[in-house]
Parts: structure tokens; C-alpha cells; sequence
């Protein structure tokens, strides 16, 4: 499994939908420097704008985004580089979407999923959060464990809590977790306001920060939640697209 698509699969899990108005979540990221199989890329800073409304989220960036729209039942991931699209229909097979080989190693993936609540609480962008460790160990053809501090806030303009329900609906679909798996993610209540994440793979640790820096609520600009015009459409996911931060 890629980064790319593993990141891709934990904004999904991590975003809220089923809200009353538009909220907008504005995200800084940083990715560390890191070297595997003789390849060195370096470390990269990023910001992320989050558009919910009631039935859709946007999250843009400027090289990707993605769309989740739930009148129409798909998911939009945009490359603004290409400036190509990709359609995946709802409920999420992302199997489909995903090179052959690429495709078998998701369909062969188990999880081992532990989140611990911790007393510890940390203010971010003006919202008190407690803070959740997550532990998460993908097994297929290669190891990926993941560890995670995630602090949390119920403290937001929606309800978190069909959002996860909502959340769960999409993913497990796409990737069988099991109800254990499904558990611990539930013990997290909120909606993530910080992140700091030590992924390793193949031996090498990749380290992957991120921080809400504002939430409000206000109106979306005209034509967030729809893909760009003169984006030409693809059918799957190319090697390339699932090895980009």
C-alpha cells in the first residue's frame, strides 16, 4: 500500500460530514524529509482547505482534493496537476480504481487497530481537545504500522457523532476493518483538531504532522464542491497518483 492512498483513506475516516451550514477548516500540514529504496523526498508543507455542508465535503489543496458527495453517491479525487479527475461511485470499492497488483494487496490487507483515551488536553484554534494514542498495524504483502497522537474536540458546528457513523459507512466497505477495528475508532470522540503520525514502512519511519489553524462557519465559494471545469476524466488510480504525498 501506498502513502498516498493510505493518507487519502485516513482524511476520509477523520473528515466530518452531516452538518447544517457550510463550516470551513483550514489545515496546515508538514511531512518530513524521507529516504527509501535510494530515493530521497523531501520534506513538504501544505495547506489544506476543508469545505462541509450537509451531504458533501471538499478538501482542497493545490497539487489534489477530493469531493464526497452524497446526493450524487461518489467521491471526486482531483489531480490539479493533470488536471484530470477520477469518479468513484458510493458505496466505496476503491479496488476497482486501484492497479492490478495494487488491487490485490488491498483486497489481502488485515488491521490491527488500538486507540487508548489519555487525561491529557490541549487547546488548538481556540477548541479544547483531549488527546487519543491510535496504533494501527495494516498487514498485507508488506508491515505498515502507524502511531498516532490525535487530539480531539467535540466542541465543533456539527455532529460529530453521525459523522463517524457516517464515516464507517463509507470506509469499511472499501477496506473490511472488522467490528474490533471499528470499535476503537469509535472511542475517539470528536473531530481531530491536531495530528502527529510516525508511519513505517519498510523499516523507515515517515513523519507526518498536522494542525487545525481555523473553523468557522461561513458561506463556500461557488463551485467548491463540484470538480473544476475542462478536468478530463480517468478511470483508475495510476501508480504515480498513489505514490504523491
Amino acid at each position: 500500500m501506498k502513502k498516498g492512498l493510505i493518507v487519502f483513506l485516513l482524511i476520509l475516516l477523520f473528515s466530518p460530514l452531516l452538518v447544517l451550514a457550510d463550516v470551513y477548516v483550514k489545515k496546515k500540514v508538514h511531512t518530513d524529509e524521507v529516504s527509501m529504496m535510494g530515493q530521497k523526498q523531501p520534506a513538504t508543507d501544505l495547506i489544506t482547505h476543508q469545505w462541509i455542508t450537509d451531504n458533501k465535503l471538499a478538501n482542497l489543496t493545490e497539487d489534489q482534493s477530493f469531493i464526497i458527495d452524497l446526493e450524487k453517491n461518489v467521491v471526486y479525487w482531483i489531480n490539479n496537476k493533470k488536471k484530470s479527475y477520477l469518479e468513484i461511485t458510493l458505496p466505496l470499492d476503491i479496488t476497482q480504481y486501484l492497479p492490478e497488483q495494487a488491487a490485490q494487496m488491498m483486497k489481502d490487507m488485515s488491521f490491527d487497530v488500538s486507540v487508548q483515551p489519555t487525561e491529557e488536553t490541549l487547546t488548538v484554534a481556540g477548541k479544547k481537545c483531549k488527546r487519543y494514542d491510535l496504533t494501527m498495524t495494516i498487514m498485507t504483502m508488506m508491515t505498515v504500522e502507524m502511531n498516532m497522537k490525535i487530539w480531539a474536540t467535540t466542541d465543533v458546528p456539527f455532529d460529530w457523532k453521525k459523522f463517524q457513523d457516517k464515516m464507517v459507512q463509507m470506509i469499511n466497505p472499501m477496506m473490511p476493518m472488522g467490528q474490533e477495528a471499528i470499535d476503537a475508532f469509535m472511542k475517539i470522540e470528536g473531530f481531530h483538531m491536531k495530528m502527529e503520525m510516525v508511519m513505517n514502512m519498510m523499516g523507515t519511519d515517515m513523519k507526518t504532522y498536522d494542525e487545525v489553524i481555523e473553523i468557522t462557519e461561513k458561506t463556500a465559494p461557488p463551485g467548491t464542491y463540484s470538480v473544476p471545469e475542462g478536468y478530463s476524466k480517468q478511470e483508475k488510480f495510476t501508480f504515480e497518483d498513489m505514490q504523491r504525498r
